[in-house]
């Protein structure tokens, strides 16, 4: 994958499908992806990827709105996408880019990318850990701009398109190689997560449905079962984080995701719980706020806590040197980007700007 930085995403939160139930279902996995994506950039551990590859859970519910959405003539979907997912990036990117800037950064031509992302974005070392996170953004916006021909592809021999779309992830990893820079990342990304885009346009048409439970095990338990296969014979530094190795994830992960979309759990009974229920629908409709500053919120985490060991009560009573604490740290500050930013994604939604939703 693109750079040597751990790397989870999300999905841009979207409008749902006319199904209710399953909108909601697609809204829990979205807000437990987003949890995970903190906890893992905080701990790092390598087994989340496998226990929950929210890359590939992401992509897929993605690839199944954008399919729901392009029931509407596409060049308005595409302007729709394009506004909710850039709008945000830019103030990111205004607000990062000024702290570059002071911090040494030289922009050259490249900074454009800051405008349209089809292109890992600049910056210079020092805001590294923060514009990382883009790389999903930038596969994001190329799916969203390929989605009215794949669409199109996939209707025509869904079975056939969705069986090689695995092909360039095996062919860039076994054959031919990844090429370096930008285009090797976009290419890494798109080859890694386009079964699972695919598998969206699948769940939404109705093919999954069709195809029967024990069927879908023998079809995912092969998948994973190369995928760790994959995982095991190439480590990188010698651990077996899926993040580091784009075969084994684009394996992983369609095994993981065909089983999720086909046997998907149902969560009729949120609506009973109101506190969750609030929490899933702001997780929602901030995803992108959420994302975009988690990992800025991660490295204000760091000081604040060296801070907190200048005062007795907080040394004595709180285990400082712990991960969790910043981990709670880091919570408290994308709180604090939710209402200082979240009210960008109402605008480039064209609603009312507001606090919360």
């Amino acid at each position: 994958m693109a750079g040597t930085h751990r790397r989870t995403a999300l999905a841009p939160s979207c409008a749902g499908s006319t199904n209710a139930v399953r909108d909601r279902s697609f809204d829990v996995l979205r807000a437990v992806a987003l949890v995970r994506v903190v906890i893992y950039h905080t701990f790092e551990w390598p087994w989340l990827g496998y226990v929950f590859p929210s890359m590939g859970v992401m992509f897929a519910l993605a690839g199944s709105l954008m399919a729901r959405s392009l029931e509407r003539p596409a060049p308005g979907v595409l302007r729709s996408r394009l506004r909710r997912l850039l709008v945000p990036v830019w103030v990111f990117g205004l607000a990062l880019g000024v702290a570059m800037l002071l911090h040494g950064w030289v922009p050259g031509p490249d900074v454009l990318l800051w405008v349209l992302p089809v292109g890992d974005p600049p910056g210079n070392a020092w805001g590294e850990q923060a514009w990382a996170v883009l790389w999903y953004l930038r596969a994001y916006l190329w799916f969203v701009l390929l989605s009215p021909l794949l669409l199109r592809a996939f209707r025509l021999a869904p079975l056939p398109v969705l069986g090689l779309s695995l092909a360039p992830a095996v062919v860039l990893e076994t054959v031919s190689g990844v090429p370096d820079g930008r285009l090797g990342s976009a290419l890494t990304d798109a080859s890694v997560f386009l079964f699972c885009w695919l598998l969206g346009f699948a769940h939404r048409d109705g093919v999954l449905d069709r195809l029967r439970g024990p069927g879908a095990v023998a079809l995912a338990a092969p998948l994973m079962a190369a995928g760790a296969w994959w995982a095991a014979g190439h480590p990188v530094e010698g651990t077996y984080d899926l993040d580091d190795i784009p075969l084994a994830q684009a394996l992983w992960s369609a095994g993981f995701v065909l089983l999720l979309l086909r046997f998907g759990p149902r969560f009729d009974g949120l609506a009973r719980h109101p506190v969750a229920d609030r929490v899933v629908t702001v997780f929602n409709a901030r995803a992108v706020t959420v994302y975009l500053w988690h990992e800025v919120a991660l490295m204000a985490a760091v000081p604040l806590v060296d801070l907190m060991w200048e005062v007795p009560a907080l040394e004595r009573r709180l285990p400082l040197d712990s991960l969790w604490v910043q981990f709670g740290v880091a919570w408290v500050l994308i709180a604090a980007a939710v209402a200082c930013f979240g009210w960008v994604e109402d605008v480039a939604a064209r609603r009312k700007p507001r606090l919360l939703p």
